[in-house]
């Protein structure tokens, strides 16, 4: 049992997790941290597509989105695969999802997201004096996405552009921006390109992150044991039971992925949360290789390409299989094929390393903050695949919450709702 009672206690040692510790230390706060790894950022912080899409924010739920997914669900290397589960859970979130498939839900929820995308921009340059850019392999890469459909691009640049920042590109000019896509430029309708995008190593930067959380005076270490249950009394919590005992604290955070869901299932709070497994590729860039220069996104295949240091990296798909984090030998070929095909000499292919992570996901697409119905327990959940994107910015608007100063915009619906708590 751990006999020190922490200030914070925050559960969840990925991106989300780590970026809490750090800002909510950096506010005042003693914190420690609860992992059920071994080491950090073992999550779906592990290899994620390294992509900071701060403008590039659309939520997953948005008109038509439903028809297309009966095609996808039909096409055997196609980016959905969902299993029925006998779990309502599942059911719950889907019709909450399908309920957001709307041009207004996804319009709102876009604009929500881009001043959360803007904020988390200005506090990963906030942070950079303590973790440098250099040590987790960011890079301005600008981010490119490009389209195979005519209609899907004609539909992407009628698309509003308020601050003027995007090029629009036919397919040659496309290929010309990025080599590596020399390949594909036959096949392309066109792309758009947006600069101040980035690249970086997730992985990376949750180590980086850790030294400079053990080296800062307010940090109470690591606890290194998976939390299993939230013990609640007179409408606060008092601990979190862990298989290696309690760990007992002030205030609690939430901030554990898909597992977050079931911790607080144990304290009467259903998080809309499912579980979206995506896959993703590493292969090494050799001297030989026309690996991309500029983060690419493959619209109609919902595939991501980006150079991380001297590895490609490729990330794809949403399954819907629960919390399954297997490696299914037929979708790692299905990408693999699809990889070879649009970028033949990016990467040495024969020496690619897949990886699998489930991505906490709410209906709408945009993470939960705030306080619960216990006065105590807090949330910072549900980034979906936007995790690295949004993460500094998501503790520091936390950090506000839990010492009362105002957000620097609205929350809205970020905030989990008071009927909810």
């Amino acid at each position: 049992m751990q006999q020190k009672e922490h200030q914070v206690v925050v559960i969840g040692g990925g991106v989300v997790g780590l970026t809490s510790a750090w800002w909510l230390m950096e506010a005042g706060f003693r914190v420690a941290l609860v992992e059920r790894a071994p080491a950090v950022g073992n999550g779906a912080s592990y290899r994620n597509g390294g992509q900071l899409s701060y403008r590039y924010v659309a939520p997953l739920a948005d008109a038509g989105v439903p028809w297309k997914a009966l095609r996808w669900l039909l096409q055997e290397a196609g980016p959905l695969r969902f299993k029925p589960e006998a779990d309502m859970r599942q059911w719950r979130w889907l019709a909450r999802f399908l309920a957001n498939c709307n041009a207004a839900s996804n319009r709102r929820t876009t604009a929500k997201l881009l001043e959360l995308g803007e904020h988390s921009r200005r506090m990963m340059v906030q942070l950079e004096p303590a973790v440098p850019l250099a040590q987790f392999g960011w890079r301005d890469a600008g981010k490119l996405v490009v389209y195979r459909s005519r209609a899907a691009f004609d539909a992407a640049v009628a698309r509003p552009d308020p601050d003027n920042r995007r090029r629009v590109l036919s397919g040659a000019e496309t290929a010309a921006l990025e080599p590596a896509l020399a390949a594909l430029a036959p096949r392309l309708a066109g792309g758009i390109f947006n600069a101040g995008e980035a690249v970086a190593d997730c992985h990376a930067f949750c180590l980086a992150l850790e030294r400079r959380l053990q080296a800062h005076p307010r940090f109470d270490g690591v606890i290194h044991a998976n939390a299993t249950c939230l013990f609640t009394e007179n409408g606060r919590v008092s601990a979190v039971q862990t298989d290696a005992g309690w760990v007992t604290g002030e205030q609690f955070v939430l901030a554990a992925g898909i597992q977050s869901r079931g911790l607080a299932a144990t304290a009467g709070i259903a998080l809309p949360l499912y579980p979206l497994k995506g896959y993703s590729l590493s292969a090494p860039i050799g001297a030989g290789h026309t690996a991309p220069e500029i983060s690419v996104t493959d619209f109609e295949r919902k595939t991501l390409y980006a150079r991380i240091g001297k590895q490609l990296r490729v990330a794809a798909m949403v399954d819907m299989v629960g919390e399954d984090t297997s490696l299914d030998a037929r979708r790692v070929a299905g990408l693999a094929r699809l990889v070879r095909e649009t970028m033949p000499t990016a990467a040495d292919y024969s020496r690619m390393e897949p990886w699998a992570g489930l991505r906490p996901a709410t209906p709408n697409s945009a993470p939960l903050l705030g306080p619960t119905r216990h006065g105590n327990l807090w949330l910072n959940v549900g980034h979906g695949p936007l995790g690295f994107t949004f993460a500094c910015g998501t503790a520091a608007l936390l950090a506000d919450l839990m010492t009362g100063r105002p957000t620097p915009f609205p929350l809205d619906f970020l905030a989990w709702p008071r009927e909810n708590r």
